[in-house]
C-alpha cells in the first residue's frame, strides 16, 4: 500500500470466504449492501470474470433509479480475490468517472472466525486519493463493508 495514493478498510466478517464471494456475485445479495442505506441497488449487470463489467443504478425512493457505478473487473480469482475499475466501464471504453478515477481490489482470506476481507482503493495520484478521503470514503466503503457482513453474516 502507497500511503500517499491509496485506501484500505479490513473487517473480520463472521461468514466463511464462499458466502461472502457469494454475497459479490449474486444479483439479489450484491443488491442488498453496495449502496449505503437507505439508497436501494438495481444491478443491471454482474458478470464477475475478468473482463466481465458490474453496473449498477440507485434510488432513493425505489421508483426512479439513476445510474451509480460502471466497472471492468480487471483479476477473479473465484473466492478469493477481485479488482475492478472505473476508469474502463463495462463495454471495454475509457471512462472519465466522478468523483475520481480509482481501481479498487478486495480480496477475502481464511480466518478462524470466517473471513479476513480487505479492501485496497488506489487512486493515479495524491489529489484524487485526498478527494476520495474528503468525500467520506471511510464512511461510505466502511457502511457498505458493514452491509456486506450483515448479509453475508445472517446467510
Amino acid at each position: 500500500m502507497n500511503p500517499d495514493l491509496d485506501l484500505a478498510l479490513d473487517r473480520v466478517i463472521k461468514a466463511p470466504p464462499a458466502t461472502v464471494w457469494k454475497a459479490w456475485t449474486d444479483p439479489a445479495a450484491f443488491s442488498r449492501w453496495w449502496l449505503p442505506a437507505p439508497l436501494r441497488c438495481r444491478v443491471e449487470r454482474l458478470d464477475v470474470r475478468p473482463g466481465g463489467g458490474m453496473v449498477t443504478s440507485m434510488s432513493e425512493d425505489g421508483t426512479v433509479f439513476v445510474p451509480h457505478a460502471d466497472f471492468c473487473f480487471l483479476v477473479v480469482d473465484e473466492g478469493r480475490h477481485l479488482v475492478f475499475t472505473n476508469a474502463v466501464d463495462s463495454t471495454w471504453r475509457p471512462a472519465a468517472p466522478a468523483p475520481v478515477a480509482m481501481t479498487a481490489e478486495i480480496t477475502l482470506a481464511e480466518h478462524p472466525d470466517g473471513t479476513d476481507y480487505r479492501i485496497l482503493v488506489r487512486h493515479g495520484d495524491p489529489d484524487s486519493r485526498a478527494r476520495h478521503e474528503e468525500l467520506g470514503f471511510a464512511d461510505g466503503w466502511g457502511t457498505v463493508l458493514a452491509q456486506l457482513a450483515a448479509v453475508a453474516e445472517g446467510a
